[in-house]
């Protein structure tokens, strides 16, 4: 079957607005940047070389050098560190959650997205360096969503109460779920590889920020992938600008709720906000929880607790303590570009859309905004998994069908009789018509009771297409069996395999191919979904 390659719009299972955006629809330009082709990185690079400081590059690759110094970072990535002191070396940057064993696979997807696309701008741009960055969200303080990952058909989680920032989450208490995960994997060398890297980063860390760090470095250390840490002092030092704005003018609110009204009234009249905006999209971080803060009158206070400071005295705690203060989704993008000489950030559509929501907010601080990349999408299944698909004479479009649309098609389409009942409807709405003609002539106090009869009698006709269905396929229970099991396999849940499996599972069948085959197959340039057999 080979590799293969859909439309987004075609698999049916991603949003209309990141749809128009891969298509460059007229309407949506006005709300974001530079369009991700790779001519347009020219503009994107002087604009960044310009307005990115010595000052702060200076802060970032001396923070990143301490940051790396708890480990022996490869070849690539000490290479790296030494290329981002030079002014034309930029960054390619995508983030995400300190997923549990970097959670669903499109983990994966967004960093070689990310490495790839700085290969193909050095060949395009060769007086300039690119360097992949991968932004740890380690301020996030939603530790049910990062709980968890799917291995194979079983969830594996981990229980606690948690509070706070999970980049400093302590991993005592995870030792037990991942010697329960560890029970699960097979007695083979692609096994013992996985215990490894769990040896070396989850029990051999002090924090879940700390363990990601290790494993992600582990991962892709050896293509130059630079783990960034943001909750660092000394670059929240550089955000304090920014973080004086918006606790002295909260301009976040009026610009992104200026920027939703304009998509609503020049794109879609229908939008709705990815995320909504607060009076002060800050929080503030103490060992006990992450607060959101809030004012009153003169004083500032931290929503849930009793904590309330005088103006004066809260500005003094942000310019001795900046690291405390902790940027929401609204300002975290901007947060990302202060302290990054970045050109890109790749996504996945969630994530574009709320950036949709912050040009505004970037051109009153005057930050220059950058292209936004939908990250690559892909299918992985195996060569036996796509016999199955030939035959049962599944095409790769029909894939993205939700489960019970592909069985209800599939049947009709192997049954040996016409289950399609349209030319029986058909007949009747002739037959109705000539009845409302009659009708009409006659008494038309008959027309409400002839209109109910004929919603009466179609619906008859549906319920009984709905129940020859069903018996059909009791008849072909075996094909429905089959059908039903490989799409289980390759959209567990019936969602999209990329949002729920985890990699070990690939990696186990794939061992050190899994990566390599990734790489060749994912262009960040193509905006089109892969299917990739293996």
């Amino acid at each position: 079957m080979g590799n293969q390659q859909l439309s987004f719009q075609e698999t049916g299972r991603f949003s209309t607005l990141i749809c128009d955006y891969l298509s460059a629809k007229e309407t949506l330009k006005p709300f974001y940047g530079a369009f991700p082709e790779l001519d347009n990185f020219a503009s994107q690079i002087e604009l960044k070389k310009s307005s990115f400081s010595a000052a702060n590059r200076n802060v970032l690759v001396q923070t990143l050098r301490e940051q790396y110094a708890i480990l022996k970072p490869s070849a690539e990535v000490a290479e790296n560190l030494d290329l981002l002191e030079q002014d034309n070396t930029f960054t390619i940057t995508t983030g995400h959650q300190l997923c549990l064993m970097t959670g669903p696979l499109y983990f994966i997807y967004k960093i070689i997205s990310t490495i790839n696309l700085c290969d193909q701008l050095k060949k395009k741009y060769p007086n300039s360096n690119f360097v992949p960055v991968y932004w740890m969200a380690s301020e996030d303080h939603d530790f049910e969503e990062i709980s968890a990952f799917r291995f194979q058909d079983k969830s594996i989680k981990w229980h606690r109460e948690a509070a706070g920032a999970v980049g400093d989450l302590p991993l005592d208490d995870l030792q037990e779920v991942l010697h329960v995960f560890e029970q699960h994997l097979v007695s083979q060398p692609e096994a013992n590889t996985v215990k490894e890297w769990i040896q070396t980063s989850y029990r051999s860390s002090k924090s879940l920020s700390e363990a990601t760090f290790r494993l992600v470095n582990q991962l892709f250390g050896d293509k130059g992938l630079v783990v960034i840490e943001p909750n660092k002092a000394e670059l929240k030092h550089l955000f304090l600008p920014v973080l004086k704005e918006e606790l002295t003018n909260q301009f976040s609110f009026e610009k992104v709720s200026s920027q939703v009204r304009k998509i609503q009234q020049g794109y879609d009249e229908n939008y709705t906000p990815q995320v909504n905006p607060r009076a002060i999209n800050l929080f503030y971080l103490t060992t006990h929880g992450r607060y959101r803060i809030e004012k009153e009158g003169e004083d500032f206070l931290l929503n849930g607790t009793e904590q309330k400071f005088t103006s004066s005295a809260f500005y003094t705690l942000l310019d001795k303590h900046p690291e405390r203060f902790s940027p929401n989704v609204i300002l975290r993008p901007v947060y990302q570009e202060v302290i990054l000489p970045n050109l890109c950030y790749i996504g996945g559509g969630g994530e574009l859309a709320y950036w949709f929501q912050l040009k505004s907010n970037f051109e009153h601080l005057n930050i220059p905004f950058p292209i936004l990349l939908v990250r690559n999408s892909a299918l992985l299944f195996s060569e036996k998994q796509g016999k199955k698909m030939k035959n049962l004479e599944i095409k790769a479009s029909e894939l993205f069908l939700k489960r019970n649309a592909l069985i209800n098609k599939k049947i009709r389409q192997i049954s040996n009789i016409d289950l399609d009942l349209d030319f029986l409807k058909t007949a009747l709405k002739k037959q109705f018509e000539d009845l409302h003609g009659l009708v009409e002539q006659t008494d038309k106090s008959f027309k409400g009771a002839v209109a109910a009869q004929e919603v009466k009698q179609l619906r008859g006709i549906e319920h009984l297409e709905k129940r020859l269905l069903k018996a059909q396929k009791r008849v072909l229970s075996d094909q429905v069996n089959r059908l039903v099991m490989l799409h289980e396999q390759l959209f567990p849940n019936d969602s999209l395999q990329e949002r729920s499996l985890n990699f070990v599972s690939l990696y186990l069948e794939l061992g050190s191919d899994f990566l390599p085959r990734l790489f060749d197959a994912l262009d960040p340039m193509n905006p089109n979904f892969i299917l990739v057999e293996y």
